[in-house]
């Protein structure tokens, strides 16, 4: 059993990256245009219809803008307002993890699990680039809980409270929150072979409730889009919200009525959880195939004490999200619980049941040759690319990569070695990408940086207008205001702040527009970081240099 004090400290570390990181400026495109959108919705006061920089938006449901813009009407305009409401639904994540873990599985391997997703990268990442994939993997595995708790217990008010979490989730991302619980179940009671669970009343009162739950999310759709067929939204006219919300946006992705398509195939999710399920990935995929085989070996048929929702769920959800045209990393992170659970298994297995004694050392040095790479590329990171990273805190990562080679050398047992370097390289590399890379690297994000200049500088949004450059959505939402365009110099005037290029000063200037130099800075997309710009050399090639100027 891991003991209560290590269980505390580990969270407590956990939690303690996770605060770091609310500090980090928000980054483009995605985390900063849902922030834009949460500050417009709290300052225009409409909560049933979306809008981004005054325009309608049909693409994301509103659960996330509706819980942010009321954090940032609590606590301000701030990094900590945004990120707040997300940190605490990864909290209730993690929570239900365990929770669920614990109907099926002895206490070690519950905590493992909360443990595991806890720690692994894509999880830690979420919390400070918030996206809506946070709040659905928490409901999902909320109500998958809630759900497997009426499947255990029979007591109705579990069903009630799931299939609220299943609205939600849809509020949150659409009918994927919906389907997730379906695959779970499903898998779970064809292998127990307990076919008479498909037909219970009680679906149809979750229906119902899950119907009701809806209906301020639909009518404000219908509102928005289906009673103005004259509106063209994202290129076309007669725009159906409720139809693109409940199909088009999720299963026109693998039917083809979407337009969306980047051409991704079945491994796409896969070769992204190489980073995103890191530092537990390849003991994962071990898992996962002990767990397959002994299904096998069982011949698809599980007993009354085991489990197939963990399985089932996270198998059939990433060939559903593998089969559409268009995937981006963080889609797979709704199933994320899942892998947690199934990687807990089977690390509890090594720790406490002595199994698989044959792979316990391959996994070890492989892991631990492995951690040692990615250690050394973070103390090149701190080292190399930004003069704002102190010698001293170079020095500090050395002396903390030190203590991982002598805890792998120091601790006897390799289960236990094993579950060691995973997490104080997890804690530790994540400390320092929070606490100093990311906010150097940040510091190249114009939108960010000019934004929060204007906004400590008291400079109105309304006199402030872009000039030939593209739109930054972290320029919105640190400047406190939509900061609109010009595209000609002819409307550009006397008392105007203009934002733009620096190349298009000198046009500015042969236009017999006289100005004075505010603010001026560089730029580059940092979500898209590349080894030019990482390189201090050849950096001036790949990024911009912007200017803010106040037209005399």
């Amino acid at each position: 059993m891991i003991d209560s004090k290590y269980i505390y400290i580990i969270f407590g570390f956990l939690a303690l990256i996770c605060f770091i990181g609310f500090g980090i400026d928000i980054m483009d495109i995605d985390a900063a245009q849902y922030a834009s959108m949460s500050r417009e919705m709290m300052t225009s006061g409409q909560y049933l219809q979306l809008h981004d920089l005054g325009k309608d938006y049909l693409d994301k449901p509103p659960f996330l803008f509706w819980i942010s813009s009321l954090s940032l009407k609590l606590f301000g305009i701030t990094n900590f307002a945004y990120r707040l409401p997300s940190f605490l639904f990864a909290a209730l994540a993690v929570f239900s993890t365990y929770k669920l873990s614990r109907l099926f599985y002895e206490k070690n391997t519950s905590i493992l699990s909360a443990i595991i997703l806890a720690s692994c990268q894509g999880f830690i990442l979420m919390n400070h680039d918030v996206r809506t994939d946070t709040i659905l993997m928490s409901w999902v595995i909320f109500s998958i809980w809630q759900l497997a708790e009426w499947f255990q217990k029979n007591k109705l008010i579990h069903f009630i409270i799931g299939c609220a979490g299943i609205a939600c989730g849809m509020m949150t991302k659409g009918p994927i929150a919906l389907i997730v619980p379906i695959f779970a179940f499903g898998s779970h009671i064809l292998l127990q072979r307990k076919f008479l669970q498909i037909f219970k009343w009680q679906y149809i009162l979750g229906a119902i409730v899950i119907a009701i739950l809806l209906i301020p999310m639909s009518w404000g759709l219908y509102q928005q889009f289906d009673l103005h067929p004259e509106k063209i939204v994202n290129g076309d006219k007669n725009v159906s919200g409720l139809k693109f919300f409940y199909w088009t946006q999720s299963f026109g992705r693998i039917t083809g009525a979407s337009p969306w398509d980047n051409n991704s195939t079945i491994f796409f999710l896969l070769q992204n959880m190489f980073w995103s399920f890191l530092p537990w990935i390849f003991l994962f995929i071990v898992a996962c195939y002990v767990q397959i085989k002994e299904i096998i070996r069982q011949q698809f048929f599980l007993s009354d004490n085991q489990e197939g929702i963990t399985v089932g769920g996270f198998l059939l959800t990433y060939l559903s999200l593998g089969i559409s045209k268009f995937q981006l990393p963080h889609y797979i992170f709704v199933a994320f619980p899942f892998a947690a659970i199934i990687s807990a298994r089977f690390i509890n297995d090594l720790l406490l049941a002595n199994k698989h004694r044959k792979i316990i050392n391959p996994l070890l040095y492989f892991h631990f040759i492995s951690f040692i790479l990615l250690w050394l590329i973070l103390i090149t990171l701190l080292i190399w690319p930004f003069e704002s990273i102190s010698l001293l805190t170079s020095c500090l990562a050395i002396v903390v990569f030190i203590g991982f080679v002598i805890l792998f050398f120091k601790i006897k047992n390799p289960a236990h070695s094993l579950l060691v370097i995973c997490l104080y390289t997890s804690i530790g590399l994540n400390f320092f990408l929070n606490a100093f890379f990311y906010p150097s690297l940040l510091n190249f994000q114009a939108g960010s940086t000019v934004g929060k200049w204007i906004s400590k500088n008291n400079i109105p949004t309304k006199n402030i207008f872009i000039y030939q450059y593209p739109i930054w959505r972290s320029l919105h939402f640190y400047a406190k205001g939509i900061v609109a365009q010009k595209d000609s110099l002819s409307e550009i005037s006397s008392g105007d702040y203009i934002l733009t290029n620096e190349k298009k000063l000198h046009t500015i200037k042969e236009n017999g527009k006289a100005y004075t130099l505010l603010y001026s800075g560089y730029d580059y997309p940092v979500t898209r970081l590349s080894l030019t710009f990482i390189n201090p050399e050849k950096r001036a090639t790949v990024v911009e240099k912007f200017a803010l100027i106040k037209i005399k």
